[in-house]
Order: structure tokens, then C-alpha cells, then sequence
């Protein structure tokens, strides 16, 4: 049985995050700064190829695709896209300081949703199921390397789960455009549902740069 790499990424950057607004079902386009930083990215160290390009449905995540994996099919999986903030998306920390169910959440947001939105809970429980289904798409497929292009907070909360070494979400933190390389043997993810999670990404020069 192969084994295989996954290459996750997190999308570029946009306005509204660079503002400091929970961000989360809305969704924003890429800045153009974004998008020209994805290109820097790509022309200083150059994106890994992969075989298949999975995808967050938002906008912000298939445009990142479009530009770092430009020309190429993509799979959009919705139980990827990011956590749903319900009432409060669009709005910062300091727009929401007085409200009493702001303060519960930033206490315990496992277990206490945002109004009209989802837990932590119910966030990490969507994510998984949707990456399993992922993980056994690339295996039936028979491909060898495939790239995640989603969101900081589905990769913290993938790699927190199924990730070796073990680290808590927090220690799984991305600037946009950048990620980590893991590789499931498949043995291994059956018998105890982990991945090697054994570089960052992009993690090598184009060849001109040599």
C-alpha cells in the first residue's frame, strides 16, 4: 500500500481579517495584496505540485487556487470552509466587548456557539468528518501528493487531531499562503487515524534559485 502527501495551505490574505473582523462563512475575495503576495510566495520558493487540489467552497480559498495552482481542476469541499461565527461575523473584538455571551465564548468556545453559529465542538467534529471523507477520495483516486487549500483554522484543528508530533491547535498557526506537508502511510492511518506532519509549506527553492 503507498503512501501519500498532503500539502495544507492557508489561503491568502484579505481586508476584512487584516481589519480584525471574525471571518468565517462570509464570504470575501482575496485582497490584491493578497493575491501578490501568493505570487511572490510562488515565485521565490514555489508551490509544491500535487496531483489533486481539494478546496474550502469560499472564495477566498479557490482564488487562492486559482492563482498558485492556475489552470487546474479543483474539488471543493464544503465541510472544509471555516468556522461559522453566526451573528458576529464581520464584527471585531471591541465591537462585541459588552456583550455577556462574547465573554462566554472567549471562556470556553468548545462548548458555547456564537448566536445562529457553531462551537468549537461542532466546528472540529464537521472538519474531521470532512477530512476522512478527503483522505479515503485521495487513496480511492490512487494519487501520490494532493494540496488543501483552506483555512488557518480547519489546518490548526486538522493537524491538532491527526497530526505526529502532537501539538496543541495553537502550535499549528500559518501566516497566508503557507502550510505544512504531511504524509499518511496508510497502515498506520488505519490502525491509529495520525499522519507525519514533517515539513512546512513551500519548503524548497524553484530550481533557478539554486
Amino acid at each position: 500500500m503507498q503512501s501519500y502527501k498532503i500539502y495544507f495551505i492557508r489561503h491568502g490574505a484579505v481586508e476584512d481579517t487584516l481589519k480584525g473582523k471574525y471571518i468565517g462563512r462570509t464570504d470575501v475575495h482575496l485582497s490584491e495584496k493578497g493575491k501578490n503576495s501568493l505570487k511572490d510566495i510562488d515565485e521565490r520558493f514555489g508551490y509544491p505540485y500535487a496531483e489533486k487540489i481539494y478546496s474550502s467552497p469560499l472564495s477566498r480559498c479557490t482564488e487562492t487556487c486559482s492563482v498558485i495552482y492556475p489552470e487546474r481542476e479543483i474539488k471543493t469541499i464544503g465541510a472544509l470552509s471555516e468556522c461559522d461565527f453566526g451573528d458576529w461575523e464581520g464584527k471585531t473584538a471591541s465591537e462585541l466587548a459588552g456583550d455577556a455571551k462574547f465573554a462566554l465564548w472567549l471562556q470556553n468556545s468548545d462548548k458555547t456557539p456564537p448566536p445562529n453559529g457553531e462551537s468549537g465542538k461542532e466546528f472540529a467534529s464537521r472538519v474531521c468528518r470532512g477530512f476522512e471523507r478527503l483522505v479515503e477520495d485521495i487513496a480511492a483516486s490512487g494519487a501520490k501528493t494532493a494540496a488543501v487549500v483552506t483555512h488557518g483554522g480547519v489546518i490548526m484543528t486538522i493537524l491538532s487531531v491527526y497530526g505526529l508530533p502532537q501539538a496543541e491547535s495553537y502550535r499549528w498557526r500559518m501566516d497566508n499562503g503557507y502550510g505544512f506537508a504531511a504524509r499518511i502511510t496508510p497502515i498506520l492511518w488505519m490502525r491509529d487515524r495520525v499522519m507525519e506532519v514533517y515539513d512546512t509549506v513551500p519548503f524548497a527553492p524553484k530550481k533557478d534559485d539554486e
